[in-house]
């Protein structure tokens, strides 16, 4: 996080994980395509020959954000999106650094469940490896590919969701469905984390679901802090619970 309170500007930066073919540079590529031109940078991808992601891809976000108390404010998000072959553990590890939330995207195959179970638990080796920067750093779940058949059922997924600290989403992310959900509901969680060591309230005017719906009024979406809940599994992704300060 990079927070300059006398320029009014805020920069955050999201990290999507999770094993190969996952979905990861998709749900990019869809909030690429979700954003207006003026909101979003130039979509920077290095894929290999068989288009898998070899170091990273980047999307840079901005906009400028009104609050109803306080003078606009500039927010910029730069989206990531790692490689997920055991090979690029290291390149995975240092884009984690200076990350402010993560999106872990499954892969709701039952085929994928081991891919699935090792790359988060090396996600979160990798974030203890970081020490108190990695130390509650928010994380959101989605399981993609809802629309392909021999996937984890509803229930199951319903069934990890309440036993999870983390939120946990459905995704179909080549159709776009799920992907903005996503990304809003990592905001609110980042967003409330940040504001609890009292960083943003007083400079913005805004508490997490505020900055949310703030920031879909800006860009234009038809989406709110309620619906976000309501689309994850456990119809709420608990902005006081599962997240350390």
């Amino acid at each position: 996080m990079n927070l300059n309170a006398a320029a009014r500007e805020l920069s955050l930066k999201f990290v999507y994980c999770g094993p190969p073919l996952s979905g990861k540079t998709t749900n990019v590529k869809g909030l690429h395509h979700a954003l207006a031109p003026g909101h979003r940078g130039r979509l920077m991808s290095l894929d290999t020959a068989d288009d898998r992601t070899l170091f990273f891809d980047m999307l840079p976000v901005a906009l400028t954000v009104p609050s109803p108390s306080h003078a606009p404010f500039s927010l910029r998000v730069r989206l990531f999106s790692v490689p997920g072959q055991l090979v690029h553990a290291t390149t995975r590890k240092v884009v984690l650094q200076g990350a402010d939330g993560v999106v872990f995207v499954a892969d709701s195959r039952l085929e994928e469940t081991q891919a699935n179970a090792q790359s988060f638990a090396e996600l979160r080796q990798h974030l203890a490896e970081l020490g108190p920067a990695g130390r509650g750093l928010p994380i959101v779940m989605q399981f993609n590919k809802r629309d392909l058949s021999e996937i984890r059922e509803d229930d199951e997924l319903e069934l990890l969701a309440r036993d999870s600290q983390e939120p946990v989403f459905r995704a179909v992310a080549i159709r776009g469905e799920g992907v903005r959900e996503t990304f809003l509901s990592l905001l609110a969680l980042v967003w409330a984390r940040l504001d609890r060591r009292g960083q943003l309230s007083e400079p913005f005017g805004l508490d997490a679901p505020g900055a949310v719906n703030a920031v879909t009024r800006a860009l234009g979406w038809s989406i709110d802090i309620d619906a976000c809940a309501a689309a994850s599994v456990a119809h709420s992704f608990g902005l006081a619970n599962g997240v350390e300060p």
